[in-house]
C-alpha cells in the first residue's frame, strides 16, 4: 500500500503543473489507462477467441444434430471441439478478472486514514470540490446541487451516456453472432436465458458502483469501462 501510495503522489505531482488541485485524480485516470494498455493484449486475445467461438457456431449446430438425444455426450462433443480448435470458452473473462487487483488497491488506499503507519495524505485530494476518499452519500450532505454533488452529477452522466452506447453495442453484437446452445432442440441451459437479458444491462451496474464507493474507486470504474466500451467497439467491429 505505501509503494502504491508513493506512485499515485508521483504521478500527481508531475501532473500538477497541467492539473492543479486535481492532479490526484488525473493521476488515478492515468493509473487506470496504463492498467487497461498492459491488459489490451489479453483483450485483443478474447476478441480473437469470441471471433474463432463465432466460427465454430456450425460445426456446434451439426453436433446438436448429432447428439441431440444425449445431452451429456453433446457436452463432451461441444468441449473436446473447443479443445481441437483450441478456443477457451473463459478466455474472454481474464482481461475484466485481472483488473480486480488494481480496483481494489485504490479502494482500500482512499478508505484507509493510516497508510504505513502514518496519516493518509491522499485523502487532502480532491476532484474539484469532491473529495477523492470521500462518497456519493458524503457529497449529498452538502446538497444535491453543492460542489461535491455536482462532481458525482456530472460522473453519473458520463456514466449513463457510456452506458447507453454499450448497451447497443452488446445488442448489436448478440444480434450479429448469437449463439448455438450446446443442449438439445427445446431445452435450455439453466440460467442461460438470465444471463442474456442482463448481459447489455452490465454496464449500468457502474452506477451503482460509482454511489456506494469513495470517488477515487469511482474513477477507476468510469474510466475503465469507458475504455471497455470503446475497446469493445473497435475489436468488435
Amino acid at each position: 500500500m505505501s509503494v502504491f501510495a508513493t506512485l499515485v503522489e508521483h504521478l500527481a505531482d508531475l501532473l500538477q503543473p497541467l492539473f492543479g488541485a486535481s492532479a490526484a485524480a488525473a493521476a488515478i485516470v492515468l493509473f487506470t489507462a496504463l492498467v487497461r494498455l498492459l491488459v489490451h493484449p489479453l483483450s485483443r486475445a478474447a476478441a480473437r477467441g469470441q471471433q474463432a467461438r463465432t466460427a465454430l457456431q456450425p460445426k456446434i449446430a451439426e453436433l446438436r444434430r448429432k447428439h441431440g438425444k444425449n445431452p451429456e455426450k453433446l457436452q463432451r462433443a461441444v468441449l473436446e471441439l473447443h479443445a481441437e480448435e483450441k478456443v477457451s470458452p473463459l478466455a474472454g473473462c481474464l482481461p475484466g478478472l485481472l483488473q480486480v487487483p488494481a480496483f481494489f488497491l485504490l479502494y482500500h488506499l482512499f478508505s484507509s486514514d493510516t497508510i504505513g503507519g502514518r496519516a493518509n495524505g491522499l485523502l487532502a485530494h480532491e476532484l474539484f470540490a469532491a473529495p477523492l476518499g470521500g462518497r456519493w452519500s458524503d457529497a449529498l450532505q452538502d446538497g444535491l446541487f453543492g460542489g461535491a454533488g455536482l462532481v458525482y452529477a456530472g460522473l453519473f452522466a458520463v456514466v449513463a451516456c457510456v452506458a447507453a452506447f454499450g448497451y447497443r453495442l452488446s445488442k448489436r453484437m448478440m444480434a450479429a453472432n448469437p449463439a448455438v446452445p450446446a443442449v438439445p432442440a427445446g431445452e435450455q441451459v439453466p440460467g442461460l436465458g438470465a444471463v442474456t437479458r442482463v448481459m447489455p444491462f452490465l454496464s449500468f451496474f457502474t452506477l451503482v458502483t460509482v454511489a456506494v464507493v469513495p470517488l477515487a474507486a469511482a474513477l477507476y470504474v468510469v474510466t475503465s469501462t469507458t475504455w471497455s466500451v470503446v475497446e469493445r467497439a473497435v475489436l468488435y467491429r
